[in-house]
């Protein structure tokens, strides 16, 4: 757990540097959480942020805009939504109401990629007009659960051991690894051009040009190295008539998203069961964040400062499907960013909030994202979720996999993920609660996991103390 900051810079509230100072240097009676960057540092710092996280923020409403079928203009409207709820979320974690909610710490808050894969189940699984309002009644129980759970989430982060969480983060990557090898293919897997070669090269140019830019790039282009690839992509293909300008002319330039626009929402119990699974696994990410960040920016992060972080996390998740969000959490790219850089204003991040909102208040800029072709889209989620599944095999790796129980808990875990992307109809004669539930490789790898956690770990063996010990280690 992070140490508070030594000497005067531990007081906490807001300062402001002097235009002299470095980026991220603090005055002595200031801390450098707390400080007021002169604009021409803070806006640079502040778009450093949401390059890193844009691509993030859109991803889920595209995936599930796409798997629901929406047009253009709805797809457009998921976009903002999205957008705009993550500015708020951040703005509210970074900025907060002292002692009640916000970390008040650089930390970004948006829609997670982790729960797309059992929002799909969820979609799979309901008619074409029931599967947003199925899923945005589970997102907002699931919201609640956080705002239930969160102030005694410490106690059970021993259930959540970086053994569980590794296991779960490698299937998010693992079981989202087809949705842009669809993409690249084209996206619409019933037209006669699907997995056309145009569409494959495409997706492979893309791919080499975030390669290129990560390779020979640095600083700032190295870090934006997947919007300058899906930028490029977009370019090359326009000669190509790849690329659909639709939703840029027909977006409004300014509206703000509307309440339930998809209908009332619809409360079935698998679905709650399965994203209040996820929402546990989101809650240990944005702790693991805050912990981590607690240490970058050197102030002192405890159970309280988590309370209202996770506070913030519920907030979000509940009030978002009202205007169409998902379950929101933290964004470890974004502490990447503060620990890279060393800026660690929290009004840096806040900044970048305020620019989301902006964003979402006008779906004609959401609506440039729908330009992108698919193909583009499907050479920068290869990077994207391969990435997930990688940040889930180091956490692996600091596992204790040395240990035999450990091995065949993960082993188990990950075959139990994998079944429902090896054989999608294995579970077609479950219930439906069970199919929606064990049919996303997530919650069902989450289940195994923690149950194999508490059948090694916690019954007890003889001579198993130790392992157990270290198994239970918070990550």
């Amino acid at each position: 757990m992070a140490q508070p900051a030594k000497g005067p810079a531990a007081a906490e509230g807001p300062c402001s540097t002097p235009s002299e100072k470095a980026v991220g240097e603090s005055t002595p009676d200031c801390h450098p959480v707390d400080e007021k960057l002169h604009p021409s540092r803070l806006v640079p710092a502040a778009l450093q942020h949401i390059a890193a996280m844009y691509a993030g923020v859109v991803t889920p409403p595209l995936i599930i805009g796409q798997a629901c079928g929406l047009d253009t203009v709805a797809q457009t409207r998921l976009i903002a939504a999205g957008l705009l709820i993550a500015g708020l979320a951040t703005v509210l974690q970074t900025l907060g109401v002292k002692g009640f909610v916000g970390n008040r710490l650089p930390f970004v808050n948006a829609a997670s990629s982790a729960g797309i894969a059992p929002i799909l189940a969820i979609a799979e699984t309901n008619a074409k007009g029931d599967q947003l309002p199925a899923i945005y009644g589970a997102v907002m129980v699931a919201g609640v659960f956080c705002l239930a759970v969160g102030p005694f989430f410490g106690r059970l982060l021993r259930f959540f051991p970086p053994l569980v969480t590794g296991v779960v983060i490698t299937l998010i990557g693992v079981t989202l690894m087809p949705v842009p090898v669809k993409w690249a293919q084209g996206g619409d897997d019933t037209a006669p051009t699907f997995g056309d070669m145009k569409y494959l090269a495409l997706a492979a140019f893309t791919l080499v040009v975030i390669l290129m830019f990560q390779r020979f790039g640095r600083g700032f282009l190295k870090q934006v190295a997947l919007l300058a690839g899906m930028f490029i992509g977009t370019l090359a293909a326009i000669p190509f008539g790849l690329a659909d300008f639709t939703s840029v002319q027909t977006a409004p330039l300014a509206a703000l998203p509307t309440p339930f626009a998809a209908g009332a929402p619809i409360f079935q119990p698998a679905a709650i069961l399965s994203l209040c699974i996820v929402m546990l696994v989101l809650m240990t990410e944005s702790a693991a964040g805050m912990l981590a960040l607690g240490e970058i920016c050197e102030r002192k992060t405890d159970g309280k400062t988590i309370t209202r972080g996770l506070r913030t996390d519920g907030i979000a998740t509940l009030v978002g499907p009202v205007f169409g969000g998902f379950p929101t959490s933290a964004f470890a790219q974004n502490v990447g960013v503060v620990s890279l850089t060393r800026v660690r204003s929290r009004y840096v991040v806040a900044v970048a909030g305020a620019t989301l909102i902006v964003l979402g208040a006008f779906p004609v800029l959401g609506a440039v994202v729908n330009v992108v072709p698919m193909p583009v889209l499907g050479g920068a989620g290869i990077v994207l979720f391969g990435s997930i599944a990688v940040s889930g095999i180091r956490t692996l790796s600091e596992a204790g996999l040395d240990d035999s129980s450990n091995i065949i808990l993960v082993a188990v875990a990950l075959g139990a993920g994998i079944i429902p992307l090896a054989a999608p109809t294995f579970y077609a004669d479950f219930p439906a609660w069970a199919q929606t539930v064990l049919g996303s490789g997530i919650s069902a790898g989450a289940l195994v996991a923690v149950t194999l956690n508490l059948f090694f770990h916690h019954l007890g063996t003889r001579g198993g103390a130790q392992s157990a010990a270290a198994a239970l280690k918070s990550p």
